[in-house]
């Protein structure tokens, strides 16, 4: 499965970024048949600069570096055409301020988009009279002012919505998206050197007849209660998702296989002391896996679940370990 995050400011560096070069490059031709050459040359070198910001994003991956260059890039050059042409330019002003919002960080596009207000002050020549550049700062201050807040706004509810695509609804641990996500990166860093890493993949004994005898919401707060146990177990680097029904998913660092053991029987024993239901006690089985040289998650996931179905069929309440590839 694609795990690959939708990058939306990629996105929008590369539709603005192109826009922003066409739109300017027609004003150069117009400018070079109305023979206004120091005006087209300022176009021309806009237009390259946020091109090469666009292709950098696109190379480098690097959208956050590159809305920020974007709108620096931007203000600079609106008050350079103010500078060169006078007070037409100011016409880009509010499209300006707003997009940067969209580009960079909130508090960047802000700052920068008052420090433009500042510039345009001190530069003669643009505002015919006090009430036009009273009236002119006014409106971009709050066009930057608006604009700010419903960045601020628009993050805030973006925050929201990413934590509630990457958390299970019920037991409010990550979800298999995640998991996914997990498993793929322990591969880069194991393969990096940085650490070492055991998988374990356990699930609820006999939960069907939990669900058949007693119902569904029975089943269903155990299996909360089950990542209310995991969660509790989990030492600072490690990590539980739900991969679906009642089958978790733990994420180790460790050293060896004797550190994995040892962590599967603690689960096992905390999950058989404290999981209670209608029906009385409620224990699981586990299967682990040291990561080897697997060239796939999939690959290591399927031998910690190859060795769950073993430790299901020895009798349940209980846990194998999958033979290390080394």
């Amino acid at each position: 499965m694609n795990t690959k995050t939708r990058d939306t400011r990629l996105e929008l560096i590369t539709l603005l970024g192109s826009t922003t070069a066409v739109v300017i490059a027609a004003f150069a031709l117009f400018r070079i048949t109305q023979g206004a050459w120091l005006a087209a040359v300022v176009d021309l070198l806009i237009v390259a600069a946020v091109l090469g910001v666009v292709f950098y994003a696109r190379a480098s991956g690097n959208s956050a570096r590159a809305g920020n260059i974007l709108c620096l890039l931007n203000s600079v050059a609106c008050l350079a055409a103010a500078y060169v042409i006078g007070p037409v330019a100011l016409t880009w002003l509010y499209l300006v301020l707003l997009t940067n919002f969209f580009l960079a960080d909130r508090r960047l596009a802000l700052g920068v988009g008052l420090a433009m207000l500042g510039v345009l002050c001190l530069m003669p020549g643009q505002f015919a009279d006090a009430f036009v550049m009273v009236s002119t700062l006014a409106t971009a201050a709050l066009t930057a002012l608006f604009s700010y807040i419903f960045a601020t706004r628009s993050q805030d509810d973006r925050v929201e919505l990413q934590e509630l695509a990457s958390l299970d609804a019920l037991t409010n641990v990550p979800n298999r998206r995640m998991m996914e996500k997990a498993l793929a990166q322990a591969l880069v860093n194991q393969k990096a050197g940085r650490c070492c890493y055991g998988l374990i993949v356990l699930d609820l004994d006999r939960f069907k007849d939990v669900n058949d005898q007693y119902g569904h919401a029975a089943g269903d707060n155990a299996i909360a209660d089950l990542a209310s146990i995991l969660r509790f177990e989990m030492r600072k680097d490690d990590h539980v998702f739900r991969f679906g029904g009642e089958e978790f998913v733990v994420l180790l660092r460790v050293n060896n296989r004797e550190e994995l053991e040892a962590a599967t029987e603690r689960l096992r024993k905390a999950v058989r002391e404290s999981l209670r239901g209608p029906g009385g006690r409620i224990t699981i089985s586990l299967g682990g896996a040291l990561l080897g040289h697997e060239a796939d998650w999939h690959d290591w996931f399927s031998r910690a679940d190859a060795a769950l179905y073993r430790a299901k069929q020895s009798g349940r309440d209980n846990y194998v370990i999958a033979e290390d590839l080394f």
